[in-house]
């Protein structure tokens, strides 16, 4: 196997990591980025309110998996099981419709979506943001056990464990998926353009109410290091970093205090669209989210009591990834 494909379709956004499978050993083997995709395809669209797909937003879905499956032949990888990968998370769980994405997606990448659990994906979003810290080893500051948080559109996934071999051989300790992520949060509370002091009250409640049932599975204070993935937590570093664009080398392990949470936070639910679409890392299809999944970032870290967290880049789809190679 020279190269895969992973493919991770959430509620908001579907990516692509197209990746060469490098030998450095007999035993011992790397997966190197060859190319990463995103596209805010929102397919989780109504889903909380109707229990299906809209047409449209499985179009779009279907447009952007077109364009993946030209990458990935266009790098020598073939179509089909033994080199690609997808899993589709929150939002296709609660579809009643989800047989038509699931055709749809067959027809398209030769391979049918895995509608992963929520355990699923918590663990290969562990896999993901952890397997390079246990390769390099972790820093004096950023150590083991790990608590990853990974903020999608439409769950939060919370996973606690040690590196990639803990001392019971044990690779995650405790996990929990909760319906509380950016999408969902934001039209079933955020609703006025800035939201209203209520709004946010509502849904601060929310989840505060899904974090109370976290801490009965997963014991958030236990952790060393907050690391969190995916579009909200690294959209957030950019912002603390005051980049003029996004830029994901810079804001990979980038550390960031919960003072700069809460006050990035804060400005993100005050201002309105438009001015959060001005803000240089901001990409497009999350300046209506964005606040939502700041203020679920926030309430989550200042349930862990730590005093940062560190972005990752890396996340479930290099743990999809993984996956096709070990």
């Amino acid at each position: 196997m020279s190269g895969v494909a992973a493919i991770d379709c959430g509620t908001n956004s579907v990516r692509l990591l197209i990746a060469d499978v490098v030998h450095v050993g007999e035993d011992e083997v790397q997966v190197v980025d060859v190319d990463r995709r995103m596209e805010i395809v929102r397919l989780g669209e109504g889903v909380d309110e109707t229990g299906a797909f809209a047409p449209q937003a499985l179009e779009r879905t279907f447009e952007a998996l077109r364009g993946y499956a030209e990458a990935i032949e266009a790098h020598g990888i073939a179509l089909g099981p033994d080199a690609v990968r997808m899993v589709a998370t929150s939002a296709t769980r609660d579809a009643s419709n989800r047989q038509v994405f699931v055709d749809g997606v067959r027809d398209i990448l030769g391979v049918e979506p895995e509608v992963v659990t929520g355990l699923d994906e918590a663990e290969l979003s562990f896999v993901g943001a952890t397997a390079e810290l246990e390769a390099e080893g972790p820093g004096e500051d950023l150590a083991p056990p790990f608590l990853v948080v990974d903020i999608g559109g439409g769950s939060t996934e919370f996973v606690l464990g040690g590196a990639l071999s803990g001392d019971d051989g044990e690779l995650v300790r405790a996990s929990l998926s909760v319906d509380i992520g950016c999408v969902r949060m934001t039209e079933r509370h955020l609703r006025s353009d800035p939201p209203t002091a209520q709004e946010v009250a509502a849904a601060t409640a929310d989840i505060e109410a899904a974090l109370d049932e976290v801490e009965r599975v997963v014991p958030l204070r236990e952790a060393a290091s907050v690391v969190c993935v995916a579009g909200t937590a690294t959209t957030v570093a950019g912002i603390a970093l005051d980049l003029p664009e996004y830029d994901p080398e810079r804001i990979h392990h980038t550390r960031v205090g919960v003072a700069d949470l809460d006050r990035i936070t804060g400005e993100l639910l005050k201002a309105t669209s438009r001015e959060r679409s001005m803000i240089g890392v901001m990409h497009p299809g999350r300046v209506d989210v964005i606040g939502a999944g700041a203020l679920v970032l926030s309430r989550v870290l200042a349930r862990t009591g730590a005093d940062s967290f560190t972005a990752s880049e890396h996340d479930i789809l290099d743990g999809v990834a993984w996956s096709l190679v070990v």
